[in-house]
């Protein structure tokens, strides 16, 4: 074989080889209990905010220190811990998504994504009653 030849299979080998490994590296959603199995490991938990615990966070205090207990799409309420300011209308939000590892029996989060209700909705609802009437 030509050195040509031998260099382009290298260089499509090292190509295959960088997307092999970043095809795994991209996450799916977890629950708790997957997470308590890969205990450290980062994952992404989604959820909603169980408003039924208290929420802390005393900017007075301890203005980095935020800690919601969160139930996942599975259903189990697990206590999460976020080193940062509370988000701004954290308790409108419709589903949470965070990014963090299990700690024992708490998740610590490093990102928190919100998902807030459309301003659209009562637009929406208004115009189908519309079309129905």
């Amino acid at each position: 074989m030509k050195k040509t030849s031998i260099i382009l299979l290298v260089v499509i080998a090292v190509c295959v080889a960088g997307m092999v490994m970043m095809v795994g590296d991209f996450s799916t959603y977890e629950t708790f209990a997957t997470a308590r199995k890969k205990e450290g490991k980062e994952i992404h938990v989604i959820g909603a905010l169980d408003s039924t615990k208290a929420v802390v966070y005393d900017p007075a205090r301890d203005a980095n220190y935020f800690s919601f207990h969160m139930k996942d799409k599975s259903g189990e309420i697990s206590r999460v811990v976020f080193y940062g300011t509370r988000p701004t209308d954290f308790e409108k939000s419709t589903e949470l998504v965070l990014t963090g590892k299990m700690v024992g029996t708490e998740f610590h989060c490093s990102k928190i994504l919100m998902k807030c209700p459309s301003k659209y909705k009562d637009e929406q609802q208004a115009f189908s009653a519309q079309r129905k009437g």
